[in-house]
């Protein structure tokens, strides 16, 4: 008798989530393979969210995929970095070459301009939304595909099971979610943190994060690493997930992740989906992950009844797998493993940020608790109780297997990876503004509104104390990040809004859109966190039922100019005021809330909570007022003016405010 198929969201009930695997370069590519992957994600040497990776070049990538199809393994391209203006013609050259050639079976995108993009290129692959696109309330993916295109959505890894629940239970026939099964977390929330950038130029949503969130930061006095975060692992949860067909995809992160990881967990995760109710394969899985050479791992948020803080300062969160610590005999460092090393194996010594931080590669078999001296590099002296990380092996059953993938790589016919000269077309400028306006943010209602335009935030949670009177005169922030737990409240309090006259608003993710698009009579805006930084980007906010657009503030000066002049949407920008390092879902246990910290440079910052998040700001607010008339004069009429309510143990920072503007971003 023929199985009956029940269906949900377009899905087969019965039908298995792929297993998503990263690869950063080609020998953690191949292991994905030989460990059977469904599907593998990676990125190009540019446009990709994890640029410290090795990645590939066009040519390489072609081989690959032309690989991975011979085995019916799909590759999914990570160009999901934010593009600047200057840059969208040689992103639309690059789509119009795979399109013609590589043919990846989808792009994993963040910037919305590669929607227009992958429109005029014709690219037939699909679309999947990236994490750091941040859509995180379901009735956002009601109108996800109508508005974008889009046929898959990276959801957050803040998620419980419930919530995912509830995102999938909004998903319409022709989309589908992938969720973070395996690998590094963020302190901040995807698509929502500059930290990077913001001390030091690097911009996470660029993929140049130099991760400033695992550094040590000093509070009074107790030097600690607050907001460095445990691995992901959903592990035996993933029977949970199963159930919920919604789902396409779970992914394992790690594309800076050598070969012996990518196979370790892929093989892990094939077990637990493959075998979920056999008991004896979920212990071989779980002995698998425990030795992928991942950091300690934790389910995080996924029991949302029984969460579990992915921070704890006194667990070791180096990436790798803790193996020993540096002990010394006279001058001559050494360590006795707690498990066996293998001939090629690469330890790392200490954090990035510590003076002594390095790599070693062992040379011989080392037994479990024998003696490794370090034969460290010049200048390098680790103290006594110094951490050691495996992060790297090379095995010789391994080896084998990837052996018949390097000989089948290689008689792969050699793709001529031509030149393109496609030409984008960019939108019509708009109209700018005859005068500059200025907008004052606040996160309180004051007993009297300064005169000009307001802005004020509401909470998610749906808890703003909403002033009396002047509702219609004051512009409505809406917040960068809404989890599904809290929807109906926010929903509950911008309708009493809305019957109360308010008529304008700013939205911090474009998504939040799907609120307003039938409503008329108002005036609706993309807010700073939409990270819009090029014209294509606001011409699909346009078509979306946007008035207006204020830009990224991480970009530089040459990058402002040239969206102004250039976009179809009237543009401001935040000009001045206290923006935060980062946004994030958990409050550091060890950290004082509204008391500053300081980095090793002696940079200081302090932590508040707004509603259901947690804001992390420096202590000197962005000032480019200096600068103001060239904006104007390039197009940007609206200048935001950001003020938050500074803790009385918090002193501003007489410095330069600029952040990006003299440089160029990166």
């Amino acid at each position: 008798m023929q199985a009956v198929i029940r269906r949900k969201g377009g899905i087969d009930e019965n039908k298995k989530p792929e297993i998503l695997a990263p690869a950063g370069n080609r020998k953690a590519f191949l292991a994905a393979l030989a460990a059977g992957a469904d599907a593998i994600y990676c990125g190009l040497r540019s446009f990709s969210a994890r640029m410290a990776a090795k990645n590939f070049t066009l040519k390489q990538l072609a081989g690959l995929v032309e690989l991975a199809h011979s085995r019916d393994t799909k590759v999914y391209l990570a160009f999901n970095n934010l593009l600047t203006t200057a840059e969208l013609t040689e992103a639309a050259r690059t789509i119009d070459i795979l399109a013609r050639t590589v043919r990846p079976d989808a792009l994993i995108v963040q910037d919305l301009a590669m929607l227009e993009i992958v429109k005029q290129t014709g690219f037939s692959g699909q679309v999947h939304l990236s994490t750091l696109a941040n859509v995180s309330f379901p009735d956002a993916l009601k109108r996800l595909c109508s508005l974008t295109g889009a046929s898959r959505v990276v959801i957050p890894r803040e998620l419980s099971i419930d919530e995912i629940k509830a995102m999938a239970a909004a998903c319409p026939q022709d989309l589908g979610l992938e969720v973070f099964v395996h690998g590094a977390l963020c302190y901040a929330v995807s698509g929502r943190c500059y930290w990077s950038s913001y001390l030091g130029g690097k911009s996470g949503l660029r993929g140049w994060c130099v991760q400033p969130c695992r550094r040590r930061y000093q509070q009074d006095g107790k030097s600690r690493r607050f907001f460095a975060c445990l691995d992901l692992s959903a592990d035996v949860l993933t029977k949970v997930l199963l159930k919920i067909p919604a789902i396409r995809a779970w992914k394992i992160e790690g594309r800076k992740k050598g070969a012996h990881y990518v196979y370790y967990t892929t093989c892990a995760y094939r077990l637990l989906r493959d075998q979920a109710h056999d008991p004896q394969a979920k212990r071989q899985a779980l002995g698998l992950l425990e030795m992928a050479l991942g950091r300690p791992a934790t389910h995080y948020n996924l029991l949302g009844h029984r969460p579990r803080s992915p921070l704890q300062a006194d667990t070791p969160t180096g990436s790798g797998l803790l193996v020993a610590h540096v002990r010394s005999s006279g001058s001559r460092a050494y360590i006795e493993p707690r498990l066996p090393l293998l001939a090629g194996d690469s330890l790392r010594i200490g954090y990035e940020d510590d003076p002594w931080h390095c790599r070693i590669a062992v040379p011989k078999s080392v037994p479990k608790a024998g003696t490794f001296h370090l034969a460290l590099p010049a200048g390098k002296k680790p103290p006594k109780a110094a951490p050691v990380f495996l992060v790297d092996r090379s095995e010789a059953g391994l080896e084998e297997k990837l052996r018949p993938l390097e000989e089948q790589l290689a008689k792969m016919s050699s793709v001529n990876v031509p030149q393109s000269a496609f030409v984008l077309r960019l939108p019509t400028p708009g109209r700018k503004h005859n005068q500059p306006m200025q907008m004052k943010v606040l996160r309180r209602a004051e007993k009297r509104l300064p005169r000009g335009a307001v802005g004020l935030w509401l909470a998610a949670d749906g808890s703003t104390r909403l002033p009396k009177g002047n509702t219609g005169r004051i512009w409505w922030w809406l917040p960068p990040v809404i989890w599904p737990d809290n929807q109906e409240n926010f929903l509950a309090q911008l309708e009493k809004l809305l019957a109360k006259g308010a008529r304008r608003f700013v939205l911090n993710a474009p998504w939040q859109i799907v609120w307003f698009r039938r409503r008329r009579k108002l005036a609706v805006w993309a807010g700073p966190f939409c990270n819009v930084a090029n014209p294509l980007a606001a011409r699909v906010l346009k078509l979306m039922g946007f008035d207006g657009v204020i830009l990224s503030p991480e970009l530089g000066r040459r990058d402002f100019l040239q969206m102004a002049a250039k976009s179809p949407l009237p543009t401001g920008m935040v000009i001045r005021g206290n923006w935060p390092l980062c946004v994030s879902r958990i409050a550091p246990p060890d950290l004082r809330p509204g008391h500053p910290f300081a980095s090793p440079k002696g940079e200081k910052a302090w932590t508040v909570r707004h509603g259901d998040t947690y804001w992390t700001y420096p202590n000197w607010p962005i000032d480019l007022t200096g600068h103001q008339q060239t904006l104007f004069d390039a197009g940007i009429g609206l200048f935001v003016h950001i003020e938050e309510p500074l803790p009385r143990s918090v002193a501003v920072k007489k410095r330069p405010g600029l952040w990006n503007w003299d440089n160029k971003l990166v």
